[in-house]
């Protein structure tokens, strides 16, 4: 049974709700209240800042059609990097081996095919996972997904774990990236993905009738799907049509 709703597109905080976030509501301000304040509008204001720089236009270009805003690229980048991940010759084979002993590397396939069945809680949990277990795709997945989100801090977090994740061992990379130090971009990195020209989507709507059947645990109030002996053969059959 689905327990989650839908993953859709999401807004950057405006002005208005970043400096609600800072507000300090006690009785009497003190003057570390007010430099506390301070300290979190001046972060909430260089958060918006980087997000104007981010999405808006380059200065002097000129396009025919509008540039789609960061969280919407994220997005777009997030589920583009998800498809290149299950149609990987190992994908099927690494769920198989997470079902049965929770790899890491598996960990990754499953938490895309759940991203791109709209189970975004419990995909965030196995991603999680999988970063926890040394691998770097998971967390260029959680960049991307917190900077869909408009999530800034978090997004800036595992941008700069990417980097780190890389030197460890044993790592499943199904899409290449590149990290590269820019004054740009959370974290002070861009994320550059090398995703295959030649992969055909998998219909999302055939993904969810694959994932919505699974079994669900609940931790600490979360829904988190758990994978089948079954679902890496649905999944070979999915790449396969």
């Amino acid at each position: 049974m689905r327990s989650e709703t839908p993953m859709r597109p999401h807004q950057p905080p405006t002005l208005e709700e970043a400096l609600n976030r800072a507000r300090i509501r006690e009785g009497a301000y003190t003057r570390s209240h007010r430099e506390a304040s301070r300290r979190r509008i001046a972060d909430q204001l260089s958060e918006l800042h980087w997000m104007k720089a981010l999405t808006g236009p380059t200065p002097g270009q000129r396009t025919p059609h509008q540039p789609l805003m960061l969280h919407e690229r994220a997005g777009h980048d997030l589920r583009a990097l998800c498809q290149g991940v299950i149609h990987d010759d190992e994908a099927a084979r690494r769920i198989a081996r997470f079902d049965a002993s929770r790899d890491p590397g598996g960990a990754l396939a499953f938490a895309c095919l759940l991203l791109l069945a709209d189970y975004e809680e419990g995909a965030q949990f196995w991603l999680q996972y999988a970063a926890g277990g040394g691998q770097a795709t998971g967390a260029v997945c959680l960049h991307l997904l917190h900077l869909h989100r408009g999530e800034w801090r978090d997004a800036k977090f595992w941008a700069e774990q990417i980097t780190v994740l890389e030197a460890e061992p044993c790592q499943y990379a199904p899409v290449a990236h590149e990290v590269l130090d820019t004054s740009l971009g959370p974290g002070g990195v861009t994320v550059h993905l090398d995703l295959p020209d030649d992969v055909a989507a998998v219909p999302e709507e055939a993904v969810r009738d694959a994932v919505d059947d699974l079994a669900v645990d609940t931790l600490d109030g979360l829904a988190i799907p758990q994978p089948s002996p079954d679902l890496a053969h649905q999944l070979q059959d999915l790449v396969s049509h």
